[in-house]
C-alpha cells in the first residue's frame, strides 16, 4: 500500500512539473522555435556578376551580415541553361551570385564596395584569363533602390580616378535566376586545393582579408 501511495504522489508531481514546463516559454523548446521565427529579421537579396562564380561566392560568404550565397546564371535567353552551355558564351548568361543578406549588419552600399573591390570592373566580358560574356561584370538591382546606389556608386567610382580606364560593369533587368549544378555551390570551401582555387580564388579572398578585415564574419 505505501509504494502505491508513493507512486500516485509521485505522479502527482511528475504532472505538475509537466504543467510548468509545458507553459514556461523559457523551458518549452516550441515556444522558443515561434519567438525565434518572430524576432527573425526582414532579409534581403542582392544579384552579382563578377567573373567566375567560385571566386564571388567564396569572398561574400566571408562576409559578416552576410545569410547564404548561392552561384547560379542570370541574364540570358536560354531556359535552364547548364554550366556546360553557359560556357559557350550562346545563352547571354552570366555566371553570379544572389546573395541573402541582413540589411542591419551589411548595407547594399557595403556589399558593392566589396564588389569593386574584388574583381576587375574595367575589363569588358573578361577576367582574368575567363573571357566571354559569361564573365561579364554586372549588378542586377531587386528594386529601384538597389538600382540608384549602383548607377551612384559606379559615378562615383569614375570620378573618383580610383581606376584607370572607365568602369564597364553593367546594370541590368533582374532576371530569373538558374541555380547552378550542385557541384558548383561552395566550391572554393569544398575544393581549396583545386588548382583554379589555390591561384585565381585563393588571390580574390586574401584581397577580402586585406581590404575588409572589419567585414569578416566571427
Amino acid at each position: 500500500m505505501l509504494n502505491r501511495k508513493k507512486f500516485i504522489f509521485g505522479s502527482i508531481i511528475l504532472g505538475f512539473v509537466a504543467i510548468c514546463f509545458a507553459i514556461n516559454p523559457l523551458s518549452n523548446p516550441s515556444i522558443q522555435a515561434e519567438d525565434a521565427v518572430t524576432e527573425t529579421p526582414n532579409l534581403a537579396k542582392a544579384t552579382l556578376a563578377g567573373g567566375c562564380f567560385w571566386c564571388t561566392e567564396a569572398v561574400y560568404e566571408r562576409m559578416n551580415g552576410v545569410v547564404d550565397v548561392t552561384s547560379g546564371y542570370i541574364g540570358g535567353q536560354t531556359e535552364d541553361p547548364s554550366y556546360k552551355a553557359v560556357c559557350t558564351g550562346t545563352t547571354g548568361h552570366a555566371e553570379a551570385v544572389q546573395i541573402t543578406f541582413d540589411p542591419t549588419k551589411v548595407t547594399f552600399d557595403e556589399l558593392l564596395q566589396v564588389f569593386f573591390k574584388t574583381h576587375d570592373p574595367t575589363t569588358l566580358n573578361k577576367q582574368g584569363a575567363d573571357e566571354g560574356t559569361q564573365y561579364r561584370s554586372a549588378i542586377f538591382p531587386h528594386d529601384d533602390s538597389q538600382r540608384e546606389l549602383a548607377e551612384a556608386y559606379i559615378k562615383q567610382l569614375n570620378e573618383s580616378g580610383d581606376f584607370k580606364k572607365p568602369i564597364v560593369t553593367s546594370i541590368e533587368p533582374m532576371a530569373h535566376f538558374y541555380v547552378a549544378e550542385e557541384y558548383h555551390q561552395d566550391y572554393f570551401r569544398l575544393n581549396p586545393n583545386a588548382p583554379y582555387c589555390r591561384s585565381v580564388v585563393s588571390q580574390k579572398v586574401r584581397k577580402f582579408n586585406r581590404e575588409f578585415g572589419d567585414k569578416i564574419a566571427k
